[in-house]
Parts: structure tokens; C-alpha cells; sequence
């Protein structure tokens, strides 16, 4: 009887360790700024991306997928939390001295795997709250290497000399740091400092693949490049022969193949599914030192398609069919839920806006688990709203790159914002947005509309003055 017991119990806890070690790793790496057009399998321009374009041959290429809003901090809390930003009362991007952050009560893909059993780690670009209590190891993070908000968050000019003019608002910027935990490790202080955080990120996320192989992790991998101000190590500068933008990519290309060659050698590559994505469209005032849309309408800060369109590949053998395109709309949202589902974690106790797209990852026939999608920007104005083929643009106010030609060499050119008026595009005929159909669908038009009130009956409205009846509160600092 005791021999029996003992078996059982052997048995039972090598079951356990089996199940385990077939939780699927997760590894997110969050590119900043990148264009739908920037990588060479989105027809990026000139330059080479071999590595990205070997993930998209591995896996699936996205064409509608979408970040939740078109700007920084409101961008990345979405990610983490599945959740449209304004639902959390984020929106912007956040200064180092924001007086709000993501609220720690908030559900994060960290924390839900966490509790799950995985080791949990972030390398980068944080940009939801700048000091502790509101950095990733209080998060659901095990451990965190990076910049707290955004590189161009410095007292240094565009040509990377230290600014010392009081009057210059920039100047009021304290020295960039990068953090350890809650810790500073060392100030970024120059362009050359800069070039070094690829580097520095990349060689970070192969030791954290290297040491936590042998149980399921998640890696956050969230790059500061390709956001202003761009610029590549020694080893890659002026190696595209496409100028510093060029290079930028090639060294992220890099770093994508060095996370990919790593997983391999550790054995766990076929275990991971590894999403590549970014957090909104580029900067286009900096012309050269901005990436492209791909022929989108406009750009980062925009809720055109340039703006919230980005280039997701996914990757998971096995799971996911490989070199297959995915027509489907998908956005950033569903990256937690999907992520739940797949490692057996735990949902969030709060509602949140993510579907499960784990169908479409499969390749099912006729799987469509996301057919709409609401634009918000600023604090909380609905500016449109998407169903299948067709998206409604209401009236709103816009930053456009459409008046002024842009910067040049890490300078940017002047801003302009314009009124929108009341639209409807098919984006299945015409994904630049510049045809407005609206006369010949008004059928169309009456359905998006009702669409429109829906979400305002929830998330509410600053342009029409409707109150949010769904949304939580951020946290709030002294």
C-alpha cells in the first residue's frame, strides 16, 4: 500500500512537471514607432529585414492588426492589460513627472502568468508610471532592465548636444535613466548612448532565454527604437547604405534574430510563441528619421489607418500555420486574452475589451473573432469605428502631417491640426482612406452610427460630452 501511494504520488508529480514544461513560453517584442510599411515582408523600403521576414516565413503575417490607440503610454497599457486605455483612464504619453500611472489593481499579462507559475521579465520601454510603486516589478514583473518613458524624454537637442537654455521647455527633462528594478544603473546622456540600447536590450533577453529555459517565462521585450531619436551602434551605423533610419532597422533585425537564434539554441523555440508588433505608427514630422505607413493615411497621434495600423507577425510552431497572412482584424487588445487561453492563466477579474484570438492563429476556416474595433484618442474622443470592411470617421479635430513638409536629419518639421468631417471608407478597396463613400452606403452609415452609440453608452465621449459609464480610474500620485 505504501509502495502503491508513493508511485502515485511520483506519478502525479512528474504529471505536474510535464504539464508545466509544456506551458508554451511567451515572448512580446514591442517595436516603438515602427510603421506598417517599415519591415522589408510589409514592402519595407530598401533596407533588409532577413530575420523579420524569417519570422513572417515561420509564422503568421497580420494585415488589420491594430494598436489600441496611436501614442505611447495609452498604447502600451492596452497591451499589457487587454483593455482600451481611456476604459483606464490612460491616455497620452506620460512625462517623468505625470501626477497618474497604470492602477497596480489593474490585471497585466505579467501578473495573470505570474500567478500561473512563469517567471516574468521586461527589457525596455515602460512608459506607465516613472517611479516606484508604478514601474514593471510592481507589476507582475520578476525582474525589469530599461528606460521608464519615452528616449526623446531628455534635456538634450535634436543634433545631441545638452541643452542649457532655461527657456527651451525640453531643458526641463531630467537626465534619462536606465533602470535596474527601481534602481538606476546609469544616465543616458548622449546620441552614442543611445545607439547602445539595442545592444544593451538584446543581450539582456538572451540571458533571461538562457536562464529561465528550463520553466515557462514571459518576456516583454520593448524596444526604444525606432522612436526619435533614432540612432545604431558602431556596428551598424551606415552599414544599410540607406541612411541612419536604414541602419536603425537593420540592428533591430538584428536583435529579432539574436532573440530567435537564442530560443533555438536553448531548445525552447518550438515551445514560444513569439508576437512581433508595435506600439503605433510613425513620427512622420522627422521625415528621414521616421519610418513609413505603407501607403496608410497618415501617421503616429492620428486615428487614420497610418496611426493604429501595424505590422504583427506571429509566431508558434505547431499552433500557428506557417507562412500564412491573416486578413482578419486583430488588434493589441487581444493579446492578453489570447495569451490566457493558451497557458491556462487566469482571466482578469474586471471586464476587458480583448477577444481570443486563438481561431485565428490556427488558421480556422471562417474564424472571425473580432470584427469591429472603436477608435479613441486624446482622453476619451471617439473619433471612429471600424465593422469588417468599412470604417466611419466622426467629427473630430486631427493632427495631420499633410500641411507642412516634414524635418530632416533628427529635426522635425512644424504641426498642423485640421477639422474631419464625417466619413465612410471601405478599407477592403481603398486602405489609404481617401475616397469617402458615404452617399452610395448610407445603409452603411446608419449601422456604423448605431455602432458609434454603443460604444458611447460605455466608454463615453469627450467630443459629444458623454459621460463613461465603464470606465476605472487610473492611479494617482501625490
Amino acid at each position: 500500500m505504501i509502495r502503491y501511494t508513493l508511485t502515485l504520488v511520483l506519478g502525479l508529480s512528474l504529471l505536474n512537471v510535464a504539464s508545466a514544461q509544456t506551458k508554451p513560453n511567451i515572448v512580446i517584442i514591442f517595436m516603438d514607432d515602427m510603421g506598417y510599411g517599415d519591415p522589408e515582408c510589409y514592402n519595407g523600403f530598401l533596407y533588409h529585414t532577413p530575420n523579420i521576414n524569417q519570422l513572417a516565413a515561420e509564422g503568421m503575417r497580420f494585415t488589420n492588426f491594430y494598436a489600441a490607440q496611436a501614442v505611447c503610454t495609452a498604447s502600451r497599457a492596452a497591451l499589457l492589460t487587454g483593455c482600451y486605455p481611456n476604459r483606464l483612464g490612460i491616455s497620452g504619453a506620460f512625462a517623468p513627472w505625470s501626477k497618474i500611472a497604470l492602477n497596480p489593481g489593474e490585471a497585466t499579462i505579467a501578473s495573470l502568468l505570474k500567478a500561473a507559475g512563469y517567471h516574468t521579465g521586461m527589457i525596455g520601454k515602460w512608459h506607465l508610471g516613472s517611479k516606484a510603486p508604478f514601474t514593471p516589478i510592481h507589476y507582475g514583473f520578476d525582474e525589469y532592465l530599461g528606460l521608464p518613458y519615452s528616449n526623446d524624454m531628455w534635456p538634450v537637442d535634436y543634433d545631441g548636444t545638452p541643452i542649457t537654455d532655461s527657456a527651451n521647455p525640453r531643458s526641463k527633462y531630467p537626465p534619462l535613466p536606465l533602470m535596474e528594478g527601481d534602481s538606476v544603473v546609469r544616465y543616458i546622456r548622449t546620441l552614442d548612448d543611445q545607439g547602445e540600447l539595442t545592444g544593451i536590450y538584446t543581450r539582456r533577453a538572451c540571458q533571461f532565454i538562457r536562464k529561465h529555459k528550463d520553466k515557462p517565462f514571459f518576456l516583454y521585450l520593448a524596444h526604444s527604437m525606432v522612436h526619435v531619436p533614432i540612432m545604431a551602434s558602431p556596428a551598424f551605423r551606415g552599414k544599410s547604405g540607406l541612411g541612419l533610419f536604414g541602419d536603425v532597422m537593420t540592428e533591430v533585425d538584428w536583435s529579432v534574430g539574436e532573440v530567435m537564434r537564442t530560443l533555438r539554441e536553448a531548445g525552447v523555440d518550438k515551445n514560444t510563441l513569439v508576437i512581433f508588433t508595435s506600439d503605433n505608427g510613425p513620427w512622420l514630422t522627422f521625415g528621414n528619421h521616421a519610418g513609413n505607413t505603407g501607403g496608410l493615411r497618415e501617421g503616429k497621434g492620428t486615428s487614420w489607418e497610418g496611426g493604429q495600423r501595424e505590422p504583427c507577425i506571429m509566431r508558434w510552431p505547431g499552433t500557428i500555420p506557417a507562412g500564412t497572412i491573416c486578413n482578419r482584424i486583430a488588434a493589441t487588445l487581444d493579446v492578453l486574452p489570447t495569451i490566457v487561453h493558451v497557458t491556462g492563466a487566469a482571466m482578469p477579474v474586471n471586464p476587458i475589451d480583448g477577444v481570443d484570438i486563438l481561431t485565428l492563429l490556427k488558421g480556422d476556416p471562417g474564424a472571425n473573432p473580432r470584427d469591429e474595433l472603436v477608435y479613441y484618442y486624446h482622453a476619451n474622443s471617439l473619433e471612429g469605428v471600424r465593422k469588417g470592411r468599412w470604417k466611419l470617421v466622426v467629427p473630430h479635430r486631427s493632427q495631420t502631417y499633410k500641411t507642412y513638409m516634414p524635418g530632416k536629419d533628427g529635426r522635425p518639421g512644424r504641426y498642423a491640426e485640421t477639422d474631419v468631417p464625417l466619413a465612410l471608407y471601405d478599407l477592403a478597396d481603398d486602405p489609404g482612406e481617401m475616397l469617402d463613400v458615404q452617399a452610395d452606403h448610407p445603409e452603411i452609415v446608419g449601422k456604423l452610427m448605431a455602432l458609434v452609440e454603443k460604444y458611447k453608452a460605455d466608454l463615453g465621449d469627450d467630443i459629444t460630452h458623454v459621460p463613461c459609464t465603464g470606465c476605472r480610474a487610473p492611479a494617482r500620485l501625490p
